[in-house]
């Protein structure tokens, strides 16, 4: 089955789709454009947000009314009803050529999140923000592109990945916030590409999307490969569960660097796709602090 194409965003650099059960919609960022998107259902229209910094994930809050912003420099609270902003707090001052990367909310609705270095030198750590907004760096090896957060359904485990060495790690996760020891999960072939970002089905399945792959792999609980979709673009970016029986599957993809040989090969480079893949997912863990 090969994706079809959603919304042509022609997005420089897609990432973190997100599906909102409760309005039917689906928001993921425009990076490099310093964008916010969000795709309603019902209506087929989008709507975009911009932004004063890139954005490099975000979180769903559990009020409805908001979103956390992983922001390139800090995280910060985005009032969807008014468009307006609330700077919270920096993120890692002391490394100023790294940003936000990708980020999901754990079980118990905290928000974990990785970071990028272009460079891809392993300097950047992993933090958590706590529903009181406290920031706390985990215990975690550095990554040069932290990436793939994802949790098994029953929050027992968490799953992250150093995008330049082509592996994704599995580690114990608790819900007091205790790590385990981290464990090669998979580990990609130099022809897989490079692992992004990934989500989690009802069934325990880690759905990745293979940077310069054109594809996304769902992997057993046991990291064995169970299914592989094609997408007609090489950089794909995240996938997210959504629709109203969580049994679509959503998926991000990116334009930047491409060559003028590869856009015209890949003209639905950028855009959101979608496909049916016979798995269900579950509803997006929602951050649960309280603006």
């Amino acid at each position: 089955m090969k994706a079809q194409l959603l919304v042509d965003a022609q997005a420089r650099l897609g990432e973190c789709p997100l599906w909102c059960e409760r309005t039917g919609a689906l928001y993921w960022t425009d990076i490099e454009g310093a964008t916010l998107h969000r795709w309603d259902a019902s209506q087929g229209r989008t709507r975009q947000w911009t932004l004063p910094e890139r954005l490099g994930s975000f979180a769903l809050c559990d009020n409805g009314s908001h979103l956390l912003l992983g922001l390139a420099s800090g995280i910060a609270l985005f009032d969807l009803a008014q468009g307006t902003l609330s700077p919270i707090l920096p993120v890692d001052a002391a490394q100023p050529d790294t940003r936000i990367n990708d980020g999901r909310c754990d079980r118990q609705g905290r928000f974990v999140f990785g970071m990028f270095n272009p460079a891809e030198a392993p300097v950047g750590h992993f933090y958590r923000v706590h529903p009181d907004l406290q920031v706390e760096r985990l215990a975690l090896p550095p990554a040069g592109v932290g990436n793939s957060i994802a949790f098994s359904p029953d929050g027992r485990m968490m799953y992250y990945a150093d995008s330049p060495t082509r592996t994704i790690f599995s580690v114990d996760y608790g819900a007091d916030g205790r790590l385990g020891t981290p464990r090669v999960f998979v580990r990609l072939r130099e022809s897989d590409g490079f692992a992004d970002g990934s989500a989690v089905d009802a069934d325990g399945g880690l759905w990745n999307a293979q940077w310069r792959g054109s594809c996304v792999v769902r992997w057993d609980a046991a990291g064995r490969e169970s299914a592989r979709f094609e997408v007609p673009a090489s950089q794909v970016t995240c996938p997210a569960f959504g629709g109203a029986d969580l049994d679509r599957l959503y998926v991000t993809t990116a334009r930047a660097g491409l060559s003028a040989a590869e856009l015209q090969a890949q003209p639905e480079a950028g855009g959101v796709f979608v496909l049916q893949p016979g798995w269900r997912g579950l509803p997006e863990s929602r951050f649960a602090g309280v603006p």
